[in-house]
């Protein structure tokens, strides 16, 4: 019968994995490394099959280590979700929430929502990070964090979902840019244009470079940006067109002289939602949040 793990251990196994040698998770854990190789060695005694494999590039975890891993990123962070918790109670907070959202969920409504719903719950801190889609999904999976908002095209399998805004693609263009009489455009119809790329590696971008690849080329990428306002500032002075959501868009479109041109692609309209661990009871905190979101949304679509 297999003994409890304890918190030492499971930071120990997740330390030798990350570092790849038994002296590197040795000087990190502030341990000798005999004192480390013991403890790896009654771990794989203890689950009766080898964990990680040793050779001349360093240490691997095997298919069976990577599951441990796993688990042990989630006991950990759950420990010290735990403690951090504990004492924001002592300290008077009531509850504590970690968000993690997408760019363009942080460039809509989101920031706005926690903002209404902490006036009310003024005990509760929540902290809010960006991360790409595929970067929230692991986030919330392991623990990491206690909700994430993102586009519905991720893979969100194995998660409690929850449905939140929608936003709406257009293509952002100067006045004078050669489509600004356009009202309404096909994505393939931008493509022999000089383009701003939004957040690589998100979501969006590969929907994009997906669908140019279906219409046999590939977007005309000038300049990469992080933000829908860095793209904003660009298309404002001429640089090349922006697929965007609109509500993002909208509010520097006058200022910059910008036309905003709805994409008629069925794609276009972009659900978002909400997604927390589905084998995990949210806190009160949280669960308060989520509600309050979608509270939010209802109303927004009234």
């Amino acid at each position: 019968m297999l003994k409890d793990f304890d918190p030492v251990t499971l930071r120990l196994f997740v330390a030798v994995c990350e570092e790849r040698n038994i002296a590197g998770a040795a000087e990190r854990e502030a341990l000798v490394a005999s004192a480390v190789s013991k403890r790896i060695a009654a771990i794989e005694r203890e689950v009766g099959t080898p964990l990680l494999i040793r050779g001349r590039r360093g240490i691997v975890p095997t298919a069976a280590g990577e599951s441990f891993l796993r688990q042990a990123r989630e006991v950990i962070g759950a420990l010290a979700r735990m403690r951090v918790e504990l004492i924001e109670f002592a300290t008077g907070v009531q509850g504590s929430i970690r968000a993690v959202a997408s760019v363009s969920v942080l460039a809509g409504r989101l920031p706005e929502d926690i903002a209404t719903f902490l006036a009310t719950h003024q005990a509760v801190r929540v902290s809010l990070d960006e991360m790409n889609g595929t970067e929230i999904v692991r986030a919330v999976r392991e623990g990491a964090a206690d909700l994430g908002v993102l586009w519905d095209r991720a893979d969100l399998s194995g998660l409690r979902i929850a449905p939140y805004h929608a936003d709406h693609l257009c293509v952002a263009v100067h006045e004078a840019h050669p489509l600004a009489a356009r009202k309404r455009l096909r994505y393939d119809e931008t493509l022999a244009h000089p383009a701003i790329g939004v957040a690589p590696g998100g979501l969006l971008a590969t929907l994009l470079r997906r669908q140019a690849a279906l219409a046999g080329t590939a977007p005309v990428t000038r300049i990469q940006v992080s933000s829908p306002d860095a793209a904003c500032r660009i298309v404002g002075v001429g640089l090349g067109l922006a697929v965007l959501p609109r509500e993002a868009a909208e509010p520097h479109a006058a200022a910059r002289g910008l036309r905003l041109i709805p994409l008629s692609d069925p794609w276009a309209v972009r659900r978002f939602v909400i997604c927390s661990r589905a084998g995990s009871t949210l806190t009160t905190a949280t669960r308060l949040l989520v509600e309050h979101l979608q509270v939010m949304a209802n109303l927004a679509r009234e």
